[in-house]
């Protein structure tokens, strides 16, 4: 039996693929979490195969926790299964050592067959995604300017471009407001913007939201 773990902060998420993983012959979701610091804890009691691993999330955020996971656990097989599309998340995921990245998009059949392939020591990472990552080497010199941000600084821009305020993301990160609008200004300094407005017509233009606003 393979043992999975989901890691997301929405518990209707981790409901969802739950009933539908539990489903899958050979499969069984041992234990779940809502943040990094609670999937650390749930790495430490459990004895766990895959880990299935959002990015934006409040505390440390998955990025960070894939990293301290791994620590914990070489061989923990995490996927990263976010909303992000653009090349930019999954490199930063992959090069923290993840072996797989899906898209929210993905069906059933797809997370079965990435679980199943990096168990098998195989890396699985969607087409889409796959598609964007051989372009962006193609592209080295196109590269984003969001490639410059800390793993820090690009979970405070995700949560900006959410319509967050600086108070709620102080809560949810645990840090200071004070701390929360450092970020905010290294970002803009980095990115060449100066305000909220200017930041998100630049993610929209490197696709790091869409028209909608959604990333």
């Amino acid at each position: 039996m393979i043992k999975v773990m989901l890691v997301d902060d929405h518990d209707l998420v981790r409901t969802g693929l739950k009933r539908l993983i539990n489903d899958v012959d050979g499969f069984r979701v041992i234990a779940e979490a809502a943040s990094g610091e609670e999937a650390l804890q749930q790495a430490k009691l459990n004895e766990i195969d895959i880990i299935l691993m959002d990015i934006n999330m409040p505390g440390i955020g998955g990025l960070e926790a894939t990293k301290k996971l791994l620590q914990i656990n070489p061989d923990f097989k995490i996927i990263g299964v976010t909303m992000h599309d653009d090349d930019i998340f999954p490199q930063r995921l992959l090069k923290a050592g993840a072996v797989g990245y899906l898209t929210k998009g993905s069906d059933i059949n797809e997370m079965v067959h990435a679980m199943r392939e990096v168990i098998a020591n195989r890396r699985y990472i969607c087409p889409d995604i796959a598609q964007q990552l051989a372009l962006a080497q193609m592209q080295e010199f196109d590269s984003s300017p969001f490639e410059t941000l800390s793993e820090r600084e690009l979970q405070v821009m995700i949560m900006l471009m959410d319509g967050q305020k600086v108070n709620a993301i102080s809560d949810k990160l645990a840090l200071s407001p004070k701390t929360v609008s450092t970020y905010r200004h290294r970002l803009y300094l980095k990115l060449g913007v100066q305000n909220d407005m200017e930041l998100a017509r630049l993610a929209l233009q490197h696709g790091i939201i869409d028209k909608h606003g959604t990333h």
